[in-house]
């Protein structure tokens, strides 16, 4: 039998910190309670737990002999704090199943954060937000605020463009979004919509990054740019492959003076090999600092955690 023990005190606490305020009617960030996979808990490796208020989010990569008891755990925790539902998501199954083992369904869940929503589709593997990335998000808000006459933004990889919609609430921005994936364009796009945010001067374009990228890289100069691709998408990305090329073209689309956030998921590679790969990609870039991982997100090995990487590049 699997002990809860340390799940359940971290899920805990992190309840009660989220939804202590003292404003009666305001509603908890989205956020993880419990980040297995970064290896800090032994027998835990392979679980995760999140919230979306008012549901929690269970997603198992392997099998427990005992969910059913961490379920009701967490149900009889949860429900106390406004919570109405617990759904669990089995990575080790075709397909990813989601299943609700607690309280009752939430035909739409969304993350939030702040005064933004995010529809979320707990039928997918991925639901459509990524918590990890956070810092990446409020940096590129800095970026925005802080910038001085017109921006535009090149945000590849864009899946659901949680990055285009926080970029255009800090200011007015052009903003290109590019994925191959025509369905979380259309996402992307309903999630500036559902945030009643203005579609001017914002793209939304099918393409491939990498093999199509004479398509996008004249709607530029892009003062700002993000570049956050999948570790490996069959046929389409391997950062083992095509990071470097990637990287190589992208200063064709740059203006002169350009802020990036370059991102890494890959536990196989450091910092330090992040870093030259940059580098080395093109002289003009500069890694100015590695951001800050989310706390909700504990790595017994930053090597191996996620890398959010802030790069200048200065056209010389």
């Amino acid at each position: 039998m699997t002990d809860w023990t340390q799940l359940l005190e971290q899920v805990a606490g992190k309840l009660v910190e989220s939804t202590s305020s003292s404003a009666p009617l305001s509603v908890p960030d989205s956020r993880r309670l419990f980040h297995g996979r970064g290896r800090c808990f032994a027998g835990l490796e392979q679980v995760c737990v999140d919230s979306f208020f008012p549901v929690l989010l269970v997603t198992l990569f392997e099998p427990y002999a005992n969910e059913s008891e961490l379920c009701e755990a967490l149900w009889e925790m949860a429900a106390g704090r406004g919570y109405t539902g617990v759904a669990v998501q089995r990575r080790y199954r075709p397909g990813a199943p989601v299943e609700w083992v607690c309280g009752r369904p939430l035909a739409t869940p969304v993350a939030r954060r702040g005064e933004l929503r995010f529809p979320l589709t707990f039928a997918r593997q991925n639901v459509g937000f990524f918590l990890d990335i956070e810092p990446g998000r409020r940096w590129l808000e800095e970026q925005v605020r802080a910038g001085n006459g017109e921006l535009k933004l090149l945000n590849l990889f864009a899946f659901t463009c949680a990055f285009s919609v926080v970029a255009r609430a800090a200011g007015e921005l052009g903003i290109v979004n590019v994925d191959v994936n025509p369905g979380v364009l259309n996402r992307g796009r309903e999630n500036h919509l559902y945030n009643k945010l203005p579609l001017k001067g914002i793209k939304f374009l099918q393409l491939d990054a990498l093999r199509q990228f004479n398509r996008f890289d004249r709607r530029g100069p892009f003062q700002l740019a993000v570049v956050d691709p999948p570790t490996r998408q069959k046929g389409r990305f391997d950062v083992n492959e095509n990071y470097d090329h990637l990287l190589r073209l992208l200063p064709d689309s740059l203006a002169p003076e350009a802020e990036l956030l370059v991102v890494l998921n890959s536990p196989r590679h450091s910092e330090a090999q992040f870093r030259d790969l940059i580098e080395q990609a093109d002289k003009r870039y500069r890694v100015v600092t590695r951001l800050p991982q989310n706390p909700d997100f504990p790595d017994r090995d930053e090597d191996a955690a996620l890398k959010m990487l802030h790069v200048s590049f200065r056209h010389r």
